[in-house]
């Protein structure tokens, strides 16, 4: 009985991690949408949460200034995004999107995950 509530326990505390981490997506519904048709989520993830081939863009997002300078005038793998592709009033939305991703539990604070 005993590794029955165990593994009830792992998947409740699973459960609440996957959902506790897209609870904020809806804080921004439109940027959400912004980031995902506008591709982002191809190199940095569906959370922002980076990817092979981007770096992690949530929980600690840039200032908006500087994400907007780096998406109009990257220069790297990325390829720019002018303002007549992305739209100012677009890029804070996927900012505001973004910036409402919550941070993950701390590992520490999950029991089971310390034993």
């Amino acid at each position: 009985m005993r590794v029955v509530s165990s593994r009830f326990a792992l998947a409740a505390i699973a459960a609440g991690l996957v959902l506790g981490f897209g609870a904020g997506a809806s804080a921004s519904e439109k940027g959400k949408q912004l980031f995902v048709k506008n591709g982002c989520w191809q190199c940095h993830g569906f959370v922002g949460q980076g990817g092979v081939a981007g770096p992690a863009l949530a929980p600690n997002v840039m200032p908006v200034e500087a994400m907007s300078s780096f998406v109009r005038n990257s220069n790297r793998a990325m390829p720019p995004y002018r303002e007549a592709v992305l739209p100012e009033a677009d890029l804070k939305e996927i900012h505001a999107y973004l910036t409402s991703i919550p941070k993950p539990a701390d590992p520490k604070s999950i029991p089971l995950l310390n034993q």
